[in-house]
């Protein structure tokens, strides 16, 4: 694979999405807009899945989702914690372009600027629904007109909580749907933010099938405060070295079957072939007893060095899935590198939306490709992409 980049080790993500499947005859670029769905996890290490290696943690939707499309192995996060890397994916830029520097306390004068620009806000704008269901953590005071909230962002629907699911993940009190204060919740957070997304797309999907829609679904786990479903706990007490062990494991369950949850239900809808679905984390893997309440913090960055915070590998590469059924080839292991960044310019060109041109990008944007079709090996590659130097 050739690739002219003005980043010569990554690989843009138009360039992925220009990849055939095996007798297809229209390229991907051409027709119906995807739907597009980025799923991200809070702390997942890059060792903390089965098809990452992970010698206990069973997730088998994760599996057959990386199946069905592509595994990458060299996939960044922004940053090596959370506020900034989500402010980093949702802009594109650099966190520090923005001035979020680390993650944003509760009640402080940090936040994503409202000069800043979101794809979000242009997916909007190019015709998308857009919602946010789960973590938002790019301001700290949340939910108060003091600063821009996630509706400024860009998100038509959101249901979210500023920072972590409180009191744990387990019968969380702290979601705000849309300005309103949900309070107590039954269940666990991430199966309950599955459930606001489901709800919203089948909502949308009534009102206008035919508007293309955005989905970010922001998982609180495996961060700490941990607590997991005990019919999943059980799997693992045989496993674990301890009971937090346990728990911790069966948190990352509990996320693959929300993910399984949320995949079932677009194959019943019939939008599988036209959702793109993205899978990552935010940065690499909680420290066992960094703080107080980090008891449970049992994430594998394996074979990386170093853990969330750290500016080594562990710190930013992260699991990364990509499927989209009909249009990606399935099984396949891509390891040129790959960045949260390269979201916004991607996903605004699949849009049909036009690139800011105001503002320095560190993403990568498709000006040109070259395709061909290698059916010899079973399926399509791409060969050949120009990118813009921002």
């Amino acid at each position: 694979m050739r690739i002219l980049s003005s980043r010569p080790l990554s690989l843009s993500l138009s360039l992925l999405l220009s990849i055939f499947v095996r007798g297809a005859e229209e390229p991907v670029l051409e027709g119906k807009r995807p739907n597009i769905v980025v799923i991200l996890c809070d702390d997942l290490g890059y060792g903390d899945l089965e098809c990452y290696g992970h010698p206990h943690i069973k997730t088998p939707h994760l599996n057959a989702l990386a199946e069905s499309g592509i595994r990458f192995t060299d996939f960044y996060s922004a940053a090596p914690v959370c506020s900034p890397s989500r402010v980093g994916l949702m802009t594109g830029r650099n966190p520090n372009r923005a001035g979020v520097y680390d993650f944003i306390p509760g009640n402080k004068d940090i936040y994503l600027r409202a000069s800043e620009v979101t794809f979000p806000q242009l997916l909007k704008k190019a015709g998308y629904a857009t919602c946010l269901s789960g973590k938002w953590h790019c301001n700290g005071k949340f939910n108060n007109d003091a600063q821009p909230q996630p509706d400024a962002a860009g998100f038509d629907h959101w249901f979210a909580t500023q920072n972590n699911a409180s009191p744990s993940h387990a019968n969380p009190r702290n979601y705000v749907r849309n300005g309103e204060e949900v309070g107590a919740l039954e269940g666990y957070s991430c199966q309950i933010a599955t459930d606001e997304a489901l709800g919203w797309i089948e909502k949308q999907q009534k009102a206008d099938a035919e508007q293309p829609f955005f989905l970010y679904l922001a998982f609180h786990e495996p961060h700490e405060p941990i607590a997991s479903p005990e019919s999943l706990v059980k799997d693992y007490r045989e496993d674990a070295r301890q009971e937090e062990e346990a728990l911790y494991f069966a948190n990352v369950a509990n996320v693959d079957a929300a993910v399984g949850r949320l995949q079932a239900r677009l194959a019943e809808m019939g939008l599988t072939d036209d959702t793109l679905v993205i899978f990552s984390s935010d940065n690499g893997p909680e420290t066992l007893l960094r703080y107080q309440r980090a008891k449970n913090s049992f994430g594998s960055a394996a074979p990386l060095r170093g853990m969330k915070l750290w500016t080594t590998e562990a710190g930013f590469r992260v699991p990364g899935i990509m499927s989209w059924p009909g249009v990606i080839a399935p099984k396949q292991t891509e390891k040129a590198a790959f960045s949260s960044l390269d979201f916004f310019p991607t996903f605004l060109e699949l849009a049909g939306a036009e690139v800011p041109r105001d503002r320095a990008l560190d993403g990568t944007q498709s000006l040109a490709l070259s395709r061909r079709r290698d059916f010899g090996a079973g399926k399509a590659s791409a060969v050949g992409i120009l990118q813009c130097p921002q």
